[in-house]
């Protein structure tokens, strides 16, 4: 199936996209930096200091530092309250986890059961007939070839220069292709 859009088409509106994004974008870093510029302007009035005499200067001094030690402390308070619900929020992850049960596993071995065993485990005590399939199997004798067949064994020595050579591979040759040996 084709797409309807073309790929030019599809280039094209993603670098709309990008643009109108981009212009969002800086617009929010305005808005941002005006509301900065609008609560300061709220909360903190501008000093004149201009024309004021000493203890009046010493006076504005002790009033700075007295707001200054109240946002301190409340900094401090809030700091405070945030580590205190970071270290319940990790307590309880840790109580969830524990709760769920999340144990390692052991890895399962291989375990040889026959089959009236399993039979008796799946079935408990309606399980009554017995499953020997090692006895219902047919049983081959084995053929004793080995008896039929009467192996020389002789001295290996012994012509050793007659089975040396061309000649000598034909005799063992012929021999082995014989049934009574020789």
């Amino acid at each position: 199936r084709k797409s309807k859009i073309t790929a030019s088409r599809k280039l094209l509106l993603k670098s709309l996209m990008l643009a109108k994004a981009k212009e969002e974008w800086e617009q929010e870093i305005v808005d941002k930096q005006a509301e900065k510029e609008r609560y300061l302007a709220e909360r903190v009035t501008p000093l004149h200091t201009n024309g004021l005499s000493l203890s009046q200067l010493q006076d504005l001094c002790r009033e700075l530092h007295e707001k200054v030690e109240i946002v301190d402390e409340e900094r401090y308070d809030i700091e405070a309250k945030c580590n205190h619900n970071t270290r319940e929020i990790k307590d309880l992850k840790i109580k969830v986890l524990d709760l769920r049960g999340k144990f390692k596993r052991p890895p399962l071995r291989r375990v040889r059961v026959s089959a009236d065993a399993m039979l008796r485990a799946l079935l408990g005590s309606k399980h009554k007939v017995s499953m020997d399939l090692r006895a219902n199997l047919k049983s081959v004798k084995k053929e004793d070839t080995e008896k039929e067949r009467p192996v020389e064994v002789g001295d290996w020595r012994k012509n050793v220069e007659a089975m040396s050579g061309m000649e000598g591979r034909k005799k063992m040759f012929d021999a082995a292709k014989s049934p009574t040996g020789q």
